[in-house]
């Protein structure tokens, strides 16, 4: 079975992000952990690579709350072929109902086009939403995207 960065991630997100589970202290222990698992090492250290980006919003994507009202969000071609119809109408709805704000749904964006998977579906985007979400500073997650995340997958990934 071909793993994928994503797959590293949401293993992360199920099984140490509850905060019932001991994560490892450093990244080498973890790395090894998550090897001992059955991931690949490569795709270990592009997920490490990955989860760095949620921390940080390159300043040219980074767009500033004001008292603008709203705006459109045109998405680039590669944005197109990379997140499908459903998957755009998913993020302006979350922007729409306040869970993302404008930063945050660039995060998204930024993150999924991060993925090197080509095929981003519905499911994939709702992990990545999550994701972001629970790493931002002073934000609580919703619990129904969490509910709405946790109940599609399977209990077990790997």
């Amino acid at each position: 079975m071909k793993e994928t960065v994503l797959d590293v991630l949401i293993y992360l997100f199920q099984n140490y992000m509850d905060g019932e589970s001991e994560i490892a202290s450093d990244q080498e222990s973890l790395t090894e952990e998550l090897v001992e698992a059955g991931f690949s090492e490569g795709e270990v250290d592009k997920a490490f690579h990955w989860l760095e980006g949620l921390t940080t919003l390159p300043e040219h994507k980074l767009l500033r709350e004001s008292g603008q009202p709203a705006s459109m969000r045109i998405f680039a071609r590669s944005e197109q072929e990379r997140l499908s119809v459903e998957c755009r109408g998913f993020l302006i709805f979350l922007e729409q109902t306040g869970i993302l704000d404008r930063v945050s749904r660039e995060l998204v964006i930024d993150r999924i086009m991060a993925l090197e998977s080509g095929d981003i579906d519905l499911d994939h985007l709702k992990w990545v939403v999550l994701m972001v979400l629970f790493n931002q500073p002073g934000q609580d997650t919703n619990h129904w995207i969490e509910d709405m995340v946790l109940e599609a997958a399977p209990m077990h990934l790997h």
